[in-house]
């Protein structure tokens, strides 16, 4: 089995559901190699692994398990990156491949060295787009505190590069979702 057959095996076990019935988790890993098609379709192996193994059965550490508020998020973020990571690299060695490529694209997938790592950058700039894409709409009706989505679109906008910059301002958003985004982007240019 290639890697990313397995990987692509273990995203289909997730209980959530897409309205067409899918894992909602296959198809947000479907979404990432998109992207990274469109920004770097020369990607190397690494980083097409990496990506699509982001998310890798995420569903097994859910967010409301840990405490409410921004130490109890970034506690769930790191423990969740760290987990993603090694279950990567678990999977990797099992379909053949050596712990030096193993290692790398568990470090991609934990987007270490972001700033200084092309690759990660890349990994990033993906999951960015994703979550603008299919999650940020839902996202922002789920809140109904202006200040708190326009902070969130600021530290996302924040973690992008310059051009998934370009590709965020060509998507099509409307309402309150693209109100909410344009406010961001005022705010951050003042900040």
């Amino acid at each position: 089995m290639s890697a990313l057959a397995a990987i692509d095996a273990v995203h289909a076990q997730d209980p959530a559901r897409m309205a067409d019935g899918r894992a909602r988790e296959l198809v947000y890993a479907e979404r990432m190699s998109a992207w990274l098609e469109r920004l770097a379709p020369d990607a190397s192996e690494a980083l097409r692994i990496a990506v699509r193994a982001q998310h890798l059965a995420r569903w097994r550490s859910p967010r409301e398990a840990y405490p409410e508020g921004r130490v109890g998020y970034l506690t769930w973020r790191r423990d969740a990156g760290e987990r993603h990571a090694s279950e990567t690299r678990a999977l990797l060695l099992g379909v053949g491949f050596d712990e030096a490529f193993a290692a790398r694209v568990a470090a991609l997938v934990m987007k270490k060295e972001r700033s200084r790592d092309p690759e990660a950058q890349l990994l990033e700039d993906c999951a960015c787009l994703v979550f603008l894409e299919l999650d940020y709409a839902a996202f922002a009706a789920r809140h109904d505190d202006d200040a708190k989505v326009i902070d969130i679109v600021k530290k996302t906008w924040g973690k992008m590069s310059a051009r998934a910059h370009r590709e965020a301002r060509a998507m099509p958003l409307a309402g309150r979702p693209a109100a909410l985004v344009a406010a961001a982007l005022v705010a951050a240019a003042l900040a």
